[in-house]
């Protein structure tokens, strides 16, 4: 099977989430992701956790479809060897700390002086220039900095969003810009160099909340599971105890609400109801009606009228509930995938692409593929054994 990204290949010295994320979708593709590791404990990512397997959760996610490469980089000999891969390499992706790249001799311009066609993609914590260019960026770092927090949360006490949502963003403005990148080159015949930061990546997804600030000079508030600036938007509790989630999004589905479930059609002309802004300035009392609504019903009943009202609601699942989701098993969207603990489940990329099977190989062993990598750029057996005893590899 021909995919979009075979033939192309890409050397990353990576770790943790953002830059594997990155790659990962890149070997989906197709690319021959070549993924640059310590020697010994390789990618600290894969300590994170032992919950798959004897394996970080993390590191399965991140790194299906790569081949495990060992370099010690504070040796010049692995440091020439990481050259010697980008010599034919077509993408270089680093997110070392600050400024280490560069001290190794594999900065940007340092390799798009020696390798032309190389499009190089450096991922930081707030960019590789302006006053933050040193900083150490972590998620929640990052989460923080970028106000995500003041969003998250109960009025009383703010959250952090459950996953890893800065690196997530960085990775995904990773992916789409080597993407970018690739096409441009096969315009120009020239590489390029992407610059992604993680702070500049979630700050682009606050988008919706920096305008409403900036428009109305205050934050959105922080209204746990409810939305901040639609009602009724948020959860509800039916009679059986279980907990259903409404979102009105438009005027039609209000009155649909009205109607049908509530079974009061002058609500929707209510003055105190009758626009979005007025129910967010009534939630209190909006919420009260629609509570004591649902808890005359049960779930079934509750998410049977819904359905028939035409307003869109939800179950609020735990992680187990989303594994078991039927959406996910009726699409038929987990694939089996080898790791160095044995086999487990893991879902095909969301972008289905007509004609294409994402890759969907193996987590590899940290080094799995030394010595394999290095015959191809030319080392012999005696080669080998002097990275080894110099401990370069």
């Amino acid at each position: 099977m021909v995919r979009p990204l075979d033939g192309i290949t890409v050397v990353s010295i990576e770790q943790a989430v953002a830059a594997p994320f990155a790659t990962r979708q890149l070997a989906d593709l197709g690319a021959r992701v070549i993924k640059v590791e310590r020697p010994g404990a390789g990618d600290f990512a894969r300590g994170y956790d032992e919950s798959i397997q004897g394996q970080s959760s993390y590191f399965v996610w991140l790194n299906r479809s790569k081949e495990s490469l060992t370099c010690d980089l504070k040796s010049p000999d692995g440091v020439a060897v990481v050259e010697r891969l980008l010599e034919t390499a077509d993408v270089f992706v680093q997110n070392l700390a600050p400024g280490a790249a560069a001290r190794l001799g594999l900065g940007a311009q340092q390799l798009r002086a020696k390798f032309p066609r190389l499009i190089v993609c450096d991922v930081s914590g707030y960019g590789s220039t302006g006053p933050w260019s040193g900083h150490k960026a972590y998620d929640l770092l990052i989460q923080c900095e970028a106000g995500l927090v003041s969003l998250t949360g109960t009025p009383e006490q703010p959250a952090k969003v459950g996953i890893s949502v800065a690196d997530i963003a960085g990775g995904m403005y990773a992916y789409s810009g080597v993407l970018t990148a690739l096409l441009q080159r096969g315009i120009t015949g020239e590489g390029s160099v992407v610059e992604v930061s993680l702070f500049e990546s979630l700050a682009e997804w606050m988008g919706s909340p920096a305008y409403y600030t900036a428009g109305s000079g205050r934050s959105p508030a922080r209204v746990g599971m409810e939305h901040a600036t639609i009602a009724p938007y948020g959860p509800f509790t039916v009679g059986d105890g279980a907990v259903v989630l409404l979102a009105v999004q438009n005027e039609r589905e209000w009155k649909s609400l009205c109607e049908q479930v509530l079974g009061d059609p002058a609500l929707a002309t209510d003055e105190r109801f009758v626009r979005n802004s007025a129910r967010v300035a009534n939630r209190e009392e909006l919420n009260a009606l629609i509570t004591a609504r649902l808890g005359r019903l049960d779930e079934a009943q509750a998410v049977s009228l819904l359905q028939d009202a035409d307003v869109a609601h939800a179950r609020v699942n735990d992680v187990q509930g989303m594994l078991d989701h039927p959406v996910l098993s009726g699409r038929g969207r987990w694939r089996t995938v080898g790791t160095p603990g044995g086999p487990v489940q893991a879902l095909v990329p969301p972008a289905t692409v007509s004609g294409v099977e994402p890759r969907m190989d193996p987590v590899p062993a940290v080094g799995e593929h030394t010595d394999q990598l290095l015959a191809e750029l030319g080392f012999d057996a005696d080669g080998v054994e002097r990275l080894r005893r110099v401990r370069a590899v």
